[in-house]
């Protein structure tokens, strides 16, 4: 087993007024060449915008788009023709392809909007932009490492362009639970929401990052009660 520790406070930062935003790999202006990606999982951005502010319109190509929003509501609106708004509970993808625009915006003015923004290196490119978006019970992930992203369109949650797997996951303090790899091939980026949770012989705090490879198989303990997103990826493109 080969491990890799991200601390919440080691990440990249940007602060543009009405941006917040922690990188936990190379991204903008933060650029570390020893972090640029865990495999296919090339960006991890914590962002919290200002009410009312937001990225305007701006193109993507030939990535998979993920936002998992933790707090408030963003407007989500892009060249294929969508308007939408996703919020706490939703999980939402865009398969960028052969290009697309969108801009995503805090839709309350009276409130912060903080979401994960994730990219995923695709394993095929120049494919037809596609988005999509769902809501998931928040009862399904109490105890659970519940699903909710693959590479197979019939399964739970979303899916994208890439043999990845992730999954959510609400513990109680002192629970244990034991995450099995799709693909022995690929790694796992633990990342803490909330909480404590010790992974093998590894604490992470809030905000925390691990990346696990060269392993079947990870335990998980809560030391408080915590949330938690595991992102399995391939290691090698």
């Amino acid at each position: 087993m080969k491990t890799i520790m991200h601390k919440s406070d080691t990440r990249g930062k940007a602060n543009f007024g009405w941006l917040n935003s922690y990188h936990s790999f190379s991204f903008g202006n933060y650029y570390n060449p020893e972090r640029m990606n865990f495999g296919a999982l090339r960006v991890l951005n914590d962002d919290t915008v200002s009410s009312g502010m937001g990225f305007g319109k701006h193109p993507h190509d030939n990535m998979e788009i993920i936002s998992i929003p933790l707090e408030g509501d963003l407007e989500h609106k892009d060249s294929m023709g969508n308007t939408t708004i996703i919020k706490q509970g939703d999980i939402q993808v865009m398969s960028a392809g052969t290009g697309v625009f969108h801009s995503e915006y805090n839709k309350n003015s009276d409130k912060e909007v903080k979401f994960l923004q994730i990219w995923v290196t695709p394993n095929k490119k120049n494919v037809t932009p596609r988005y999509d978006q769902i809501a998931i019970d928040n009862k399904n992930i109490k105890n659970e490492l519940y699903q909710i992203l693959s590479p197979n369109p019939d399964d739970n949650g979303v899916w994208i362009h890439q043999d990845a797997w992730f999954h959510l996951g609400e513990l109680e303090n002192e629970h244990l639970q034991t995450y099995t790899l799709k693909d022995k091939k690929n790694g796992v980026y633990a990342f803490v929401l909330e909480g404590s949770v010790t992974i093998e012989d590894k604490v992470l705090e809030k905000r925390d990052g691990l990346g696990i490879w060269d392993v079947e198989q990870i335990k998980i303990k809560s030391n408080e009660a915590s949330k938690i997103l595991l992102m399995e990826v391939p290691i090698t493109q």
